[in-house]
């Protein structure tokens, strides 16, 4: 397992990034528009954690900025931790037969959601390209909230 990233909401993404990179001195790696989700996600980097402009591979900070959402009550601003995982499927097996409820199974073979007690998501996505889907986790529903 492999940590990838931390996610946090942000609702003024320019003052955001002003904050994060001209202020406590990240830098973008990496930026997503997707106009249909009406989202842009930016990771951001230590310098220490880059190889001239390029990310070593070190956990980032992803900022998500809902186009639509600009105020966080209630701790929504903090999403979730994010591992890279060899099996998505073995891995989801485990923590079931453990006790852990999927909460987003991992339905496309590439991502999953469960929460720790303390109901913080973790996000688990397949390393490399997604596995073929396959059951029992294709056709499983989502469980509560992740």
């Amino acid at each position: 397992m492999k940590f990838l990233h931390t996610m946090i909401r942000v609702g003024d993404l320019d003052r955001s990034l002003h904050f994060f990179c001209d202020i406590l001195g990240l830098r973008e790696v990496r930026r997503t528009e997707n106009e249909k989700g009406r989202y842009t996600l930016v990771y951001l980097a230590a310098p220490a954690d880059l190889d001239g402009a390029r990310q070593t591979g070190a956990p980032t900070i992803e900022l998500t900025y809902n186009w639509d959402e600009h105020d966080y009550a209630g701790g929504r601003n903090f999403g979730h931790l994010a591992f890279a995982v060899d099996d998505i499927y073995a891995v989801c097996e485990r923590l079931q037969k453990a006790g852990v409820t999927i909460n987003r199974p991992p339905r496309d073979g590439y991502m999953a959601f469960v929460r720790t007690p303390d109901a913080i998501s973790i996000e688990l996505l397949q390393k490399g390209e997604a596995l073929a889907p396959r059951e029992p986790w294709a056709s499983a529903a989502n469980v509560g909230s992740w």
